[in-house]
């Protein structure tokens, strides 16, 4: 799929599955439940060991197949630092790059590839910079730091800025950073945490649900 297809089919699905764990296979665990619940955008963090083989994984088992679109769902890379892990993960099947911060040399190689990358920044300045590195979506990281109120105040001088908030954002305020202008959210931790400590990775699928029944009630307003 083209980045500007990915980039729309993002903003469509509107929740991105931020994921951590101990090892490849948990992590493809936890990625499978997600997408059995609704959420169709995975991202496999760098910090988890053997990365790039969930990514491969998923990238292969998820691929695009025109003969059946429904099972498709977009597989990512997150906690990307530099260019050189960022086109690692590329290689390994990873449909967009996610980086805590902004790097210029990564953003610089995702748009040599066409991949969409999403940079975290905190500031105005931050968000200008990646806009003027032609970063398509920013993500507001650490989400939990703001309150939804801070799009509109990130809008305000930069109306073309897409915000996707990621940290703090659960079932309580997820609408809220939706009707607030957010293109999409990133969902953590609280997607997983009751999950890992019952080890009962079903109740993914059913919180995913949840999360994306309130994206879409939150879109429908």
């Amino acid at each position: 799929m083209k980045k500007l297809q990915l980039i729309q089919k993002i903003a469509e699905e509107g929740v991105v599955a931020v994921l951590r764990g101990e090892t490849p296979e948990q992590v493809v665990e936890m990625a499978e439940q997600a997408i059995a619940g609704g959420i169709k955008v995975i991202e496999v963090t760098m910090t988890v060991p053997f990365a790039l083989r969930a990514i491969e994984t998923l990238a292969r088992k998820y691929a695009w197949n025109a003969a059946d679109p429904s099972a498709y769902a977009i597989i990512g890379v997150g906690t990307v630092l530099d260019p050189e892990t960022a086109r690692a993960a590329i290689l390994s099947g990873a449909e967009f790059v996610v980086g805590p911060s902004l790097n210029r040399e990564t953003v610089m190689l995702c748009n040599r590839y066409r991949i969409p990358v999403m940079p975290g920044a905190m500031t105005i300045k931050e968000i200008q910079e990646a806009l003027e590195l032609g970063v398509d979506i920013v993500k507001l990281f650490p989400g939990n730091l703001y309150e939804p109120s801070m799009i509109k105040a990130i809008k305000g001088p930069l109306p073309q800025a897409n915000i996707m908030p990621t940290g703090g954002v659960s079932l309580d305020n997820l609408g809220q950073w939706i009707q607030a202008g957010a293109v999409a959210v990133g969902i953590g931790s609280d997607l997983t945490n009751e999950a890992l400590k019952r080890q009962d990775f079903s109740l993914i699928a059913s919180k995913a649900a949840a999360y994306k029944e309130a994206f879409l009630r939150a879109k429908a307003r």
